[in-house]
């Protein structure tokens, strides 16, 4: 059972050395930031490919990315390139024949202050509430015989005077990845496989993603396979979601009630603008939702095209869901559209526009559950407040982003956000759905201002400051929820 008054325990002593000198770094970050005027940037970032190893100028230094297994830090047998502290932890060559085959390893550590005063808007028990949310990981990074990686990290996830503890907040010492993976290339192409404690991610992340917003990142035990020629690429896993348990440390399992594979193809238009399609079977034993209860067989199909021509960025998604929940079939669909232009002139100033929609069930006890799953998402596709799931939703948000120097985005937004059913409820990140809403009140649900910074200190340690106000409609009000706001100052350092 998880404790929701439970706060951080000084003897876990990884988590209590780095917590209080997290307090300075962040304090420094939150001065630095508003010396550059605190507006701010939408995570627009795609999700990392999905390579093992993303292709990288051997003569440079790889930056360290959001998946640390894709880095070859084999540039590093170059001794004039051994010039920071700690190289000799980044490459440990294992031969004197061949310089891919060598032993690195690394560090992330990501200290986040929130400042929540109506988390899921003060209905239930969800008070005022300034937390410090924490996340250390190490890993271990093995390439060996030509072809073979072999890639572990630990990862612990901590809080600190959070008062309500969700299952993505806190996961003390565990195993978070560990997977053996073999890439080689022949004459039409690159074959790719993985088996394992792994991560993944689709494209924007809607709707598939490594869940970095939260504390505790999303994985699964899978075999992947995945075959890339100049133009098309064909991918398939079968996985089971980790269950995260935080009693214990190591007490993580893999979750034999739920099941996620899929069959996935990409294609390169015009260049490198991306045509997708990929079918996915989503079940859980034991489901439950507001109008359905019982096993779920899921049966996702999604498309998506996404480009950049003349200034002009682009990503539209559209994904359908069938299937059924114990005796209830399922007829649910989502939508979701990024477009926006770029001048090339001076702070390269981007106007945007998003666009979400997806179903709520509109008939409840008809038989039939509207209500649409998102399956693995993106917290931060909205925004780190995790005042909107993309459920049962209609959601228009215009941003304008700017890049005062090269190192600075600011971005700011107002989101405009509906439901598309008032039978079902008003949901939060996730999907979970706020009591007292499904059937009751108007199809408005609020509007939010969102203004956020995101700054690169250097390749290795990167800050942010988000800030939300949320004006909630009236059907949030009668359900008793009020406004809400938000403010989020991270520090991200990555060895």
């Amino acid at each position: 059972m998880r404790e929701a008054g439970r706060v951080f325990d000084p003897s876990y002593v990884a988590a209590g050395a780095i917590a209080a000198p997290a307090r300075s770094i962040l304090a420094g970050l939150l001065l630095g930031l508003s010396l550059a005027s605190a507006v701010a940037h939408a995570q627009d970032e795609s999700a990392d490919s999905t390579l093992v190893t993303p292709v990288q100028n051997q003569a440079e230094r790889p930056t360290p990315r959001s998946n640390r297994w894709q880095e070859d830090w084999s540039v590093l047998a170059d001794p004039s390139l051994r010039t920071q502290w700690g190289d000799a932890l980044k490459y440990l060559s294992l031969s004197d024949s061949d310089p891919k085959t060598y032993l690195s390893f690394g560090v992330n550590l990501r200290e986040r202050t929130e400042m929540q005063d109506a988390s899921s808007f003060g209905i239930g028990h969800n008070p005022n509430n300034t937390y410090l949310l924490q996340r250390l990981q190490l890993h271990a990074d093995l390439r060996f015989a030509s072809y073979w990686q072999a890639f572990v990290q630990f990862e612990d996830a901590r809080t600190m005077n959070k008062q309500v503890i969700s299952g993505a907040d806190r996961n003390p010492w565990d195993l978070r990845l560990a997977f053996v993976a073999y890439v080689r290339t022949f004459a039409g192409g690159t074959f790719k496989a993985r088996v394992g404690r792994q991560d993944f991610a689709f494209d924007l992340q809607r709707f598939v993603s490594l869940r970095d917003g939260p504390n505790v990142r999303q994985s699964f035990d899978a075999i992947w396979a995945d075959w890339e020629g100049s133009k098309w690429r064909f991918i398939g896993f079968l996985s089971q979601p980790v269950q995260y348990n935080d009693e214990h440390p190591f007490d993580d399992t893999s979750n034999h009630h739920f099941r996620f594979h899929t069959l996935r193809v990409e294609r390169l238009l015009w260049g490198k603008d991306e045509l997708s399609a990929y079918y996915s079977l989503y079940s859980r034993d034991n489901a439950h939702y507001l109008d359905a209860v019982g096993d779920e067989h899921r049966d996702v199909y999604d498309v998506r095209f996404a480009g950049n021509q003349s200034g002009v960025d682009w990503d539209l998604e559209a994904m359908a869901q069938r299937g059924h929940v114990g005796v209830k079939d399922i007829n649910a669909w989502g939508t979701g559209a990024r477009v926006g232009y770029t001048w090339p002139v001076t702070w390269s100033p981007r106007i945007g526009l998003q666009m979400d929609a997806a179903s709520g069930d509109r008939h409840p006890g008809d038989g039939t559950v509207g209500t649409f799953n998102p399956l693995f998402p993106n917290g931060y596709y909205f925004t780190l407040a995790a005042y909107t799931g993309y459920t049962n939703l209609r959601h228009v948000k215009p941003s304008v982003t700017i890049k005062p120097v090269s190192r600075l985005t600011l971005m700011a937004a107002v989101g405009f956000q509906w439901r598309e059913s008032t039978a079902d409820a008003i949901y939060v990140q996730p999907n979970i759905p706020l009591p007292g809403t499904a059937g009751q009140g108007s199809k408005w649900t609020g509007a939010y201002g969102q203004v956020r910074a995101d700054y690169a200190f250097n390749a290795n340690f990167t800050g942010a400051v988000e800030a939300v106000h949320y004006d909630v409609g009236r059907a949030i009000r009668m359900a008793g929820g009020r406004d809400a706001d938000y403010v989020g100052v991270e520090g991200k350092f990555m060895w």
